[in-house]
């Protein structure tokens, strides 16, 4: 982020008109991805709105920890461009309280004041990179790919969990039952000794939890019950 303090800290970009490549790949910078922007200096956010949106990408911006805290972010890939001192709550309070209230997305720190103090405790909670002022744009420009493209994979896994969770929920407890043990690699005969039952009917049990569950082999239904985590099946 070169340049000086009035110029928002991206004076190349406004002063000297360079043009910035884009990160590759440019198919992960999509319009649909938004980018919010902490930082208490309003020539900050004024710049780093304009190097941003020369992507193509949506930009909100805030002045504290607390009107982010405020704001409602519509459910979309995004990334978090936070500044480590804010008036009021800092940047790293605003961190811990997004991580308090679920509503985690990945987050570059900036900051003209850093220690390694700070920055090692940004990373140990979780901050995807630490940047101190002042930095060079594209640096700044390819965390925000990284941290989109982390928060795609992200979005992808949720919805995949909740995918796995709505299929087993239809499951009835009898066949919550075998597939805790079908996963657990019991054989017919094995998991009809332990429930009392017969094995011809621990077979049709078995067939219904696999068409219930869309799993083609029994690989495929414990790579389903990794996902939903070890209890998924008694929950």
């Amino acid at each position: 982020m070169s340049g000086t303090r009035d110029t928002g800290q991206l004076g190349a970009w406004e002063a000297g008109g360079r043009t910035l490549r884009p990160a590759e790949p440019v198919l992960h910078m999509t319009p649909e991805a938004a980018v919010y922007v902490v930082d208490d200096d309003e020539s900050v956010r004024r710049a780093l709105t304009r190097l941003i949106r020369s992507l193509g990408l949506h930009v909100e911006t805030f002045a504290s920890a607390q009107a982010f805290l405020e704001y409602e972010p519509p459910d979309r890939p995004s990334c978090l461009v936070l500044d480590v001192r804010l008036p009021g709550s800092s940047g790293l309070e605003l961190q811990a309280s997004l991580g308090r209230v679920q509503r985690t997305m990945p987050i570059i720190f900036i900051t003209g004041h850093g220690t390694v103090p700070t920055s090692v405790r940004a990373m140990k909670e979780g901050a995807l990179d630490f940047l101190q002022k002042p930095f060079e744009d594209q640096e700044l420009l390819d965390g925000i790919q990284r941290a989109l493209t982390r928060s795609r994979e992200a979005r992808a896994e949720s919805d995949e969990r909740a995918e796995f969770q709505r299929r087993l929920d239809t499951l009835t407890p009898r066949e919550r039952e075998v597939l805790h043990l079908v996963a657990a690699g019991r054989l017919n005969k094995q998991i009809a000794a332990e429930l009392g039952t017969t094995e011809r009917t621990i077979k049709v049990h078995r067939g219904r939890v696999m068409r219930k569950m869309g799993a083609e082999s029994v690989a495929e239904l414990v790579r389903m019950m990794l996902r939903l985590g070890p209890d998924a099946a008694s929950r």
